[in-house]
């Protein structure tokens, strides 16, 4: 399958994002368009951004009745994306209506990934909070289960967690882990985290890296720091 840096392009405008892109003259990173940036520039910004020969991985992490997230997905295939998501506590049924939705909506199927527990909640938080009173290794790992049951082609999941899910769902389950972050860079609000090299080494797919990319005083430098020490 491979393996690849995304970058979370977490702008508010599309004017950002493009001047963004623009840095990048000799790539063509595949890109993750969020719900700010969406919201914000709406689904024609997946067209323009795909026009300019980026993949795309629409991160809305979609949760509703069957029925809507179904027809919704039908409609996001529509756009072209490559990669996109569903809460995996949506329930099986919910994410079976997913892969229908994008099968109808789309010749060739966008990947579709299941989020499992996000990177900025710790267990503490999911037991007090959420009532969740399991292990938050356990419930990624019972999350993944139902996301590979239900005909999903991996999750997004904490790199911490990724070596469990490829045991348990096997190697061809796609883990998508967000929480990167370099040695010498700021945490900010994530809790769940590691490296580029230590992704590589628990065996995660690709990873999803944002403001030590977006925010650095030279992010092509940054970028290619990530594909070195994750890919190369």
């Amino acid at each position: 399958m491979g393996k690849g840096v995304i970058i979370a392009c977490d702008f508010d405008s599309k004017q950002k994002v493009m001047d963004f892109l623009d840095l990048f003259t000799d790539e063509k990173p595949f890109v993750k368009i969020g719900m700010e940036l969406f919201y914000s520039a709406g689904p024609e910004i997946v067209k323009e951004i795909k026009e300019r020969g980026h993949k795309v991985f629409l991160d809305l992490k979609l949760c509703d009745i069957p029925n809507t997230v179904r027809k919704s997905m039908a409609v996001l295939a529509r756009l072209g994306v490559d990669m996109c998501n569903v809460h995996a506590f949506g329930t099986k049924a919910m994410m079976e209506a997913a892969v229908e939705g994008l099968s109808e909506g789309n010749s060739k199927r966008p990947l579709l990934l299941a989020v499992t527990q996000l990177t900025s909640t710790s267990e503490e938080r999911m037991q007090n909070e959420l009532l969740i009173n399991e292990k938050i290794d356990d419930v990624v790992l019972h999350y993944a289960q139902n996301a590979s049951y239900s005909g999903l082609d991996g999750v997004v999941c904490s790199p911490l967690e990724a070596r469990s899910v490829k045991e348990k769902c096997g190697n061809k389950f796609l883990t998508v882990t967000p929480g990167i972050r370099f040695t010498d860079g700021d945490v900010g609000d994530q809790i769940r985290i590691t490296t580029p090299e230590k992704a590589k080494e628990i065996g995660s797919d690709y990873i999803v890296v944002g403001r030590p990319i977006t925010s650095a005083h030279d992010p092509v430098a940054a970028y290619r720091r990530c594909v070195s020490d994750f890919v190369d």
